[in-house]
């Protein structure tokens, strides 16, 4: 299967393309889609530039499934607005492009590629490095975009080892430990 992880922002999103073979991972692709308001772009033309680059990543790299991260709270509520917004975007890209798409917080991140639910970025590349065998760290918001592929793999590996013993409906096993999943 192939999964695309999307690490929402609007300056810089990050994005991950993975494939998995049982419980074996695969790295095929990473990196950001930049937006600057340095460069004169108002917000909605950074949001059409997120749209308009992850809908170039799905049709690049044909992924079956993707990941997204679910937005933290931010101290600045005008950040936590805009970051909304970026990642109320990068949602309807996935969408508009055919994307069953999973959602898991940071928390859920960091607890399933590190193991521990407040691990910092420096710890995020190091295991996504290892995990994926690269030769050198990925950027961070790179690891965080290719962790999130690969909690969704390890997800859906538990997910369909519960529905061979007992199906479950979307909405029931969508609630691991918050997450959603549509």
């Amino acid at each position: 299967m192939r999964i695309l992880g999307i690490d929402p922002g609007l300056q810089c999103t990050g994005f991950g393309v993975i494939d998995t073979e049982g419980a074996a991972l695969h790295y095929v692709a990473s990196g950001t889609i930049q937006t600057s308001p340095k460069d004169g772009a108002l917000l909605p033309e950074r949001l059409k530039i997120l749209f308009d680059g992850i809908s170039e990543v799905v049709q690049r790299y044909q992924p079956e499934t993707s990941a997204c991260e679910i937005v933290f709270v931010n101290v600045n509520p005008q950040a936590t607005l805009l970051l909304g917004q970026a990642r109320g975007c990068c949602l309807t890209a996935l969408v508009a492009n055919g994307l069953p798409v999973a959602e898991y917080t940071a928390l859920q991140l960091k607890k399933a590629v590190v193991g521990y639910g407040r691990a910092d970025k420096a710890q995020m590349q190091e295991m996504v490095k290892r995990l994926l065998q690269l030769p050198g760290l990925p950027g961070k918001d790179a690891a965080d975009a290719l962790g999130l592929a690969i909690t969704h793999a390890q997800v859906a590996r538990s997910v369909a080892a519960i529905n061979k013993v007992s199906p479950l409906q979307a909405k029931t096993h969508a609630a691991y430990k918050g997450g959603r999943n549509y």
